[in-house]
């Protein structure tokens, strides 16, 4: 295993299933690229480590119970793409949606940057309308 792909998993281990704040400093450059997140209210953005912060703080209030687990990993260079499941239950605030108390599943992929041992920016593909259907919230 990699140095980059250590970092990565326990990225996932501490900043998304665990909702680490800190840990957001270990692994994230000072700037953070989201090249391409279609649905995602960052898509396009430059954020600092604390612009980030606020995206993990924001992006968990619908599933504070959020997991993800890796599937697969594949290295080049200076880039790793992950597919990966996430669940969770919806027990907080969805923009205007009130919560459901619904357990979503969704699967995605996304492509890590890094630069000198950290993680400079995502381009991702995930499955956002499974879970506005698995909510109720969409035909």
């Amino acid at each position: 295993m990699t140095e980059n792909e250590q970092t990565l998993r326990k990225f996932f281990k501490q900043v998304w299933n665990e909702g680490n704040l800190d840990a957001v400093d270990e692994y994230v450059a000072q700037e953070y690229k989201i090249h391409s997140d279609p649905g995602d209210p960052w898509d396009g953005q430059i954020l600092d480590q604390e612009g980030f912060k606020n995206r993990l703080k924001i992006s968990r209030i619908p599933f504070p119970d959020i997991k993800f687990e890796i599937l697969e990993i594949v290295e080049q260079d200076n880039r790793i793409a992950v597919s990966w499941t996430m669940r969770g239950t919806n027990s907080g605030p969805m923009g205007d949606f009130e919560a459901t108390g619904k357990t979503i599943e969704a699967q995605g992929l996304t492509i890590y940057y890094f630069e000198a041992g950290r993680i400079t920016g995502h381009w991702q593909v995930a499955d956002r309308l499974a879970v506005i259907q698995q909510l109720g919230l969409a035909f």
